[in-house]
């Protein structure tokens, strides 16, 4: 989601600096009258000396009771949602590589999401999960799982954990040549209707 909001704010904003640079570099080298054209009358800048603001436009509001409230609270909407944009920049929701390493010391690295696969196909096969999804999270060098399985309505939860851990996680492991591979797995119960006992 982060990825699709980050494309449309660029958009956006490369848009409006598009069009209002645009409109500026036709007005301010005075195209218009160069070229032979002429423009709308809601254009906002005729010529080279035209303001952004006028004077009148600037102090139109000013004595209003409700300008600077409103001024105030947008200034920090649009800083809070410049806060929240940044900090989701900075919060890595996903491991990007492992280092993988054997035991005479030749590393490899090998993407994220293709371990996370893996892991997700392996604790599939696991008899009483229907559905599992992964995520990498910390270092590199030293990465943790989380692993959502979703369960069918017969499967033994302690089984299937112990399964995971003892068959899926620990063949990660040692795949990657891991000390240690810390996970934390949420179960979910496939939701079924009611069984009548006669």
């Amino acid at each position: 989601m982060l990825r699709a909001v980050n494309r449309v704010l660029v958009a956006l904003a490369g848009l409006v600096l598009l069009a209002v640079g645009g409109a500026v570099l036709l007005s301010g080298l005075d195209l218009p009258r160069h070229w032979g054209f002429g423009t709308p009358s809601w254009w906002p800048f005729h010529g080279p000396h035209d303001v952004l603001l006028s004077r009148a436009d600037r102090q139109r509001w000013r004595n209003e009771s409700w300008w600077w409230p409103a001024v105030i609270a947008g200034l920090g909407a649009a800083l809070l949602l410049a806060l929240w944009w940044l900090l989701a920049q900075l919060r890595r929701h996903r491991l990007g590589e492992v280092l993988v390493a054997d035991d005479e010391g030749v590393e490899a690295v090998v993407r994220g999401r293709a371990l996370e696969t893996v892991l997700e196909a392996e604790a599939e096969a696991l008899d009483g999960v229907e559905r599992a999804r992964a995520r990498l999270r910390g270092r590199r060098t030293a990465p943790r799982a989380r692993l959502g399985l979703l369960l069918t309505p017969r499967c033994q939860p302690a089984s299937a954990l112990y399964r995971l851990r003892a068959e899926v996680l620990e063949q990660a492991r040692g795949s990657a040549g891991l000390a240690r591979l810390p996970a934390e797995v949420r179960l979910r119960t496939e939701r079924h209707r009611a069984e009548r006992v006669t």
